[in-house]
């Protein structure tokens, strides 16, 4: 199993022990320590409403296009795990309550971002700059869909949102504002994976 979980074509992968049963633990400790980075990432924020201006989709990138689509996806969920059993893994704490909030669109959408994006990796995205950004950016448009649909879901409980214009009002409120920063975060992720992949290259 613990064969299946990475490809040689993702940093993981080709940093990978050769013993089934080092790649295994490696790959535990791995998903341990992708969830504190996204930890770290999610604290790193400006608390603006409805949406916090987060590291996590950076975080989320990074992570899934060094290590595939499966321990990637493994990762976010157990983030998502640890934040629904209470640990203040979030950026504004954790437990199954933080789940009815705004963000949870954008936390669930995590998931299909990893997916996208680890699976373009696996397939040898993760040295081609342009392929790597190409599927970050797919990643963060399904990201934005889901969380723009679920604060669509909440509309008619949101003060925020302007009840005469439910649509515009929620798209200028917690999407327009993020579009150009996480384009930003995308490129810096892309950059970040793919020139640790040539560092390895050059030491192979």
């Amino acid at each position: 199993m613990a064969l299946t979980l990475t490809t040689p074509n993702t940093i993981l992968g080709a940093l990978a022990p050769k013993s089934n049963t080092a790649r295994l633990a490696t790959n535990l400790v791995t998903v341990l320590l992708g969830t504190l980075l996204l930890t770290i990432s999610a604290k790193i924020s400006v608390p603006v409403w409805p949406v916090p201006v987060t590291l996590t989709s950076f975080a989320v990138a990074a992570i899934a296009a060094a290590f595939g689509w499966r321990l990637g996806v493994a990762t976010v969920a157990a983030y998502l795990l640890e934040g629904a059993m209470g640990l203040p893994v979030f950026a504004a704490g954790g437990g199954l309550a933080y789940f009815a909030g705004p963000t949870t669109g954008f936390l669930l959408g995590y998931l299909p971002m990893a997916y996208i994006i680890g699976r373009a990796s696996d397939l040898g995205a993760a040295n081609k700059p342009a392929m790597l950004f190409g599927a970050m950016l797919l990643g963060e448009i399904v990201l934005f869909a889901l969380g723009f649909v679920w604060l669509l879901a909440m509309a008619g409980q949101a003060g925020w949102i302007d009840q005469t214009n439910v649509v515009a009002s929620a798209f200028a409120k917690a999407v327009q504002p993020f579009i150009v920063w996480d384009i930003l975060k995308m490129a810096l992720a892309a950059l970040t994976v793919t020139g640790a992949w040539s560092m390895i290259k050059a030491k192979r």
